[in-house]
């Protein structure tokens, strides 16, 4: 899925600044062989979760196994998705800018172990370890 226009002109994700998420500690890392795409990250209570890179949300809502998530399509086929959130400040079509807070940390779903972030990065349809890109 992608909402801009093809300008033929690849972006390597590697050479993308992305914003951290959240300030917190990794306690759950990215593996795909057991279906966990993405990561989970610990924080203080209450704390605010940001747009990595500015975008567009395209969902923003309740799902019964993350609870309250959020997904944001970026440029370069790049999708952002931030799941088990306590609240969310968007709703799907606002537009958000880098580093904009799109949520709080939560502990919402039928798949959380305790308030965290779950953190997933996709390039061009496929999972890839957001520590690869995002110092954490």
């Amino acid at each position: 899925l992608s909402l801009h226009e093809n300008t033929g002109k690849e972006t390597n994700i590697s050479q993308i600044h992305f914003f951290n998420p959240v300030n917190g500690v990794v306690t759950n890392h990215f593996d795909a062989a057991s279906d966990h795409f993405g990561i989970d990250l610990v924080s203080g209570p209450n704390s605010r979760i940001s747009a990595i890179l500015n975008g567009t949300v395209i969902f923003a809502g309740w799902t019964l196994e993350t609870g309250y998530v959020i997904y944001l399509q970026h440029e370069s086929n790049l999708i952002s998705a931030y799941k088990h959130n306590a609240e969310l400040l968007k709703t799907a079509g606002d537009r958000v800018k880098a580093g904009e807070a799109i949520a709080i940390i939560g502990n919402t779903g039928e798949l959380t172990t305790g308030p965290h972030l779950h953190f997933e990065l996709w390039h061009n349809g496929n999972p890839v370890d957001p520590e690869k890109y995002i110092d954490f």
